[in-house]
């Protein structure tokens, strides 16, 4: 009986911490503590890298610094917290981060049983595979045998797995930590081909060497769809990254820039931009933000297609007929009104 009253009272006590832990909200803390704390791959060009400046750009980066200024009216104060792929899941469930912005697939076991929620989607990718150009590979069936290199604790693993099951094909992974690693193993011959996300492959092969001693295969294995993820059990932060995705989607579709967003807020006749931008309607403080909140994510940021014309495309990922352009362009990106 003692040990069980003492188990008891152990797990009263710990109920009584983790109550303490939880009391203050995600929006509380970020508030408080006067920074986003974000979690970003931190080595892939076009989505986070460190640029010559040493600030962290990309459309994932990006994303972060819209939450930032809608929060708290500052792009700047974001805190990058570069996680690999085994480490980004924990580091967010702990809480060592407010958000999870990192290339990040959303599927049914992350959603449903790591802790986490999936927001919106910032990039809508396929998985694909990279060789030495000088190989005259033509097709993934050609690497039937081969090894290939694979950042560890991807849905790339599983992905590659199946599809060469599938095929009846044999392969040997060569496990990396980071991108960085995989490309170093690429070019050091520690394999035949790499796999990833193909908008990662492109950023890989713009840091290589002699980037135009790569080519891709046309096979794309996968549906990856990628955005920022948050803890469960906060609905009220979910709701913010959620919208501020959105409002940068809203923004582009409305015509607005942060170049003109300005003279758009002083002067539109269109009632969708006057709420979008805090002239009507109180959409800021349905999600406990002020009300220039979406205001301040594109003036400071850009909307979406400023981001992606930005981080992606230099990596030569046209967005003009792609699935990541706007649905009224032949693209599925499309997102709920503001109102």
């Amino acid at each position: 009986m003692k040990k069980i009253s003492l188990l008891l009272s152990g797990v009263a006590l710990m109920g009584l911490a983790f109550t303490s832990i939880s009391s203050a909200t995600t929006l509380e803390d970020v508030q408080a503590r006067g920074e986003l704390r974000c979690g970003v791959d931190g080595g892939v060009a076009g989505f986070s890298a460190p640029n010559n400046a040493g600030r962290m750009v990309g459309i994932d980066a990006s994303i972060c610094d819209a939450i930032a200024a809608a929060v708290l009216g500052d792009s700047d104060a974001v805190v990058y917290v570069p996680l690999t792929a085994a480490e980004r899941f924990t580091a967010l469930t702990a809480g060592e981060i407010d958000v999870l912005s990192r290339n990040t697939t959303h599927t049914l076991s992350r959603d449903a049983t790591l802790g986490t929620n999936f927001t919106y989607y910032n990039f809508i990718d396929g998985q694909g595979f990279m060789v030495a150009k000088a190989d005259g590979l033509s097709s993934v069936k050609d690497l039937d045998g081969a090894s290939i290199c694979v950042q560890t604790g991807t849905t790339t693993e599983v992905n590659m797995a199946d599809y060469f099951r599938n095929n009846n094909l044999d392969y040997t992974p060569v496990g990396y930590s980071t991108s960085v690693g995989t490309r170093e193993g690429l070019e050091g011959g520690a394999c035949d081909a790499i796999t990833s996300d193909a908008s990662q492959l492109a950023a890989i092969r713009s840091e290589t060497a002699n980037p135009s001693d790569w080519t891709m295969l046309p096979e794309i294995i996968s549906k990856e769809p990628l955005g920022p993820v948050v803890r469960q059990g906060d609905d009220q932060w979910m709701d913010i990254v959620t919208w501020t995705l959105h409002a940068l989607i809203n923004a582009e579709e409305l015509g607005i820039t942060s170049a003109n967003v300005d003279a758009m807020r002083a002067d539109s006749p269109n009632p969708s931009v006057a709420r979008i931008l805090g002239g009507e309607s109180e959409t800021g403080a349905m999600l406990g933000l002020s009300n220039d909140w979406a205001y301040n994510a594109i003036k400071q940021v850009g909307n979406y297609g400023e981001i992606y014309e930005a981080h992606v495309e230099p990596l030569g990922i046209a967005r003009a007929g792609s699935v990541n352009d706007l649905w009224t362009r032949g693209g599925i990106i499309y997102s709920p009104p503001i109102r």
